[in-house]
C-alpha cells in the first residue's frame, strides 16, 4: 500500500489549459509568432524551457526570454485561470483523512504552484510542494521527484507513487524507480500513458483512490 502520494498539478488536479495557452501565445507574439491559444496545448505538461526549444527551435537565450515573457502574463492573469477536475477535492480529503502523505510534484514554477494551491485551498492537504525553479533548475519531472525523495527522506520507493496525466510524469517515476498512475481525464491519453509504462491507469478520481487503497 502506498504511503507517499506524489501528484502532478496541470492536467491532474486542475484543468489549466486556458492560463497556459494564453500565456504561451503572449510570449510567442514577442518573437513575432502568432499562434491561437487553442493550438498551444503542447505547452501543457512539459517544462517551459523545453517547450520553447523543442516546438519553436529557440536557442537557450531565446527560451529564457520566452519564459520571462510567459511569466509576465501568467503571473498577472494566467495563474488564476484554472478549473478543478471533478472529484479531486473529495479525493484529496479522503487521502488526507486516510493518513496518506500528499506531495505536489509539478514542472510548473514552484512560486506559481504554491499560489494556485493556496488559492484553491488545497495546500492544507499537502505535506510538501515542489516545482521548477525560476532559473530553469529542477526542469524535468525526474529532477523534481528526486528532490522530493531527498527532502522528504523517502528511501522505500515501493511506498511511493507518482500520479500524472502525461508521459513526463510516467518517465520521471520510472527514472527514479517508482510506480506511477496515469490519469485519462487530463491532457494525455491511454496510448501515451501505457506506451511509456504507467503502472496503473485511472479514468477518474474514484479509480485513483481505489488503486492507492488496494
Amino acid at each position: 500500500m502506498y504511503q507517499y502520494i506524489l501528484l502532478d498539478l496541470d492536467g491532474t488536479l486542475i484543468d489549466s489549459e486556458e492560463g497556459i495557452t494564453k500565456s504561451a501565445s503572449y510570449a510567442l507574439k514577442k518573437f513575432g509568432i502568432t499562434e491561437e491559444p487553442g493550438n498551444l496545448r503542447h505547452f501543457i505538461g512539459p517544462p517551459l524551457f523545453q517547450s520553447f526549444s523543442v516546438f519553436y527551435g529557440f536557442s537557450e537565450e531565446e527560451s529564457a526570454k520566452a519564459v520571462k515573457y510567459y511569466r509576465e502574463y501568467f503571473g498577472e492573469t494566467g495563474v488564476h485561470l484554472n478549473r478543478v477536475y471533478d472529484g479531486i477535492g473529495a479525493l484529496l480529503q479522503k487521502l488526507h483523512d486516510a493518513g496518506k502523505t500528499l506531495i505536489l510534484a509539478t514542472s510548473k514554477y514552484e512560486y506559481y504552484a504554491r499560489q494556485i494551491m493556496d488559492e484553491l485551498d488545497f495546500s492544507k492537504y499537502f505535506s510538501f510542494i515542489a516545482g521548477s525553479l525560476k532559473d530553469g533548475g529542477r526542469g524535468t519531472k525526474a529532477e523534481v521527484i528526486s528532490y522530493i525523495l531527498e527532502q522528504m527522506g523517502i528511501t522505500d520507493l515501493s511506498s511511493a507513487v507518482m500520479i500524472g496525466d502525461r508521459k513526463h510524469d510516467i518517465e520521471g517515476a520510472k527514472t527514479v524507480g517508482m510506480d506511477s498512475i496515469g490519469v485519462l481525464y487530463g491532457f494525455g491519453d491511454y496510448e501515451e500513458l501505457s506506451s511509456h509504462g504507467a503502472t496503473y491507469i485511472a479514468g477518474d478520481a474514484e479509480e485513483i483512490f481505489k488503486i492507492i487503497m488496494d
